[in-house]
């Protein structure tokens, strides 16, 4: 594995602004959203809505990983994403939910989640992970994924690559009558061949008019995670897996996520709706 110095957090820079015609989710400039009290199952008319979140979203994402390249700072990559999303009226979700201060996370190397953009440069060898979540027409749409920063070592490539597909898998694993777990069945058992490690304390969601809407999508193999799968029910799938344990520490911001042994961590994330056959993707550029 890379032999690279640990994180360290950086400087933030202030909060960006947000033309005030854009509308803003009810959550922004409160200390928490109001709980979700709404179906998992949605109507075709915000579905389409979602697709539409789903698709600045992606779009935001492959713009900010453009940038992604040594000597760039994480800082960079949120105004990129941002100014992205403003500009095609999207709220950026993160910014402001839970006093979150940015426009998208940015987590590096043995960073499992919700790192925080700052002055923190890229260099050869890291492993960036980006997680855009754009609001637009009332509707969210959530996706990540994990990129390479230059030359990255063998092991390091191959657990992005797994983790990716460990995500495509679970998706075929989406049908209507199943319960959730099979999600995280299909993902631990691949990530075991590989003897990854499965972070179980940060997982999918319901999303909808809620950023999170309550309903939980584990990662492992739950013997609590019985929903059953419906038509038109819609959630993300976003794998975490890492090269040793799942367990983690928090940093002093409250936000960004580490593994508790420091190696290194990928994740990668689609919003879904359930169909009669399986599922469809709304994160697609």
């Amino acid at each position: 594995m890379s032999g690279q110095s640990l994180l360290v957090p950086g400087e933030i820079t202030p909060v960006r602004s947000v033309p005030g015609n854009i509308r803003r989710p009810e959550y922004v400039g409160k200390p928490a959203p109001t709980p979700y009290t709404g179906p998992e199952v949605q109507d075709a008319d915000t579905i389409e809505r979602m697709r539409i979140a789903g698709r600045i979203a992606a779009q935001a994402m492959e713009e900010a990983a453009k940038h992604i390249a040594p000597g760039v700072t994480t800082d960079q990559l949120d105004k990129v994403a941002h100014d992205f999303m403003v500009d095609h009226g999207a709220y950026p979700s993160t910014l402001g939910y839970r006093g979150f201060p940015k426009s998208l996370c940015t987590s590096l190397n043995e960073v499992i989640c919700h790192g925080i953009p700052d002055s923190t440069v890229l260099r050869d060898g890291d492993i960036v992970n980006l997680d855009v979540t754009a609001y637009i027409n009332g509707v969210h749409g959530d996706n990540n994924a994990t990129y390479l920063c230059g030359d990255v070592d063998e092991e390091s490539r191959l657990l992005v690559e797994r983790t990716r597909e460990s995500l495509n898998r679970a998706i075929k694993a989406v049908k209507p009558g199943r319960q959730i777990n099979v999600i995280g069945r299909v993902i631990e058992s691949y990530a075991k061949r590989f003897g990854y490690g499965v972070v179980r304390d940060f997982t999918g969601h319901g999303i909808n008019t809620s950023f999170h809407s309550g309903l939980i999508i584990p990662h492992y193999d739950s013997p609590h995670a019985t929903t059953v799968m419906q038509p038109g029910m819609t959630f993300t799938i976003e794998p975490m897996l890492t090269l040793g344990t799942h367990e983690y520490d928090l940093w002093e911001d409250g936000w960004t996520v580490v593994t508790k042994d420091r190696k290194r961590t990928a994740q990668f994330e689609h919003t879904l709706v359930v169909t009669e056959t399986g599922a469809e993707i709304l994160t697609l550029p």
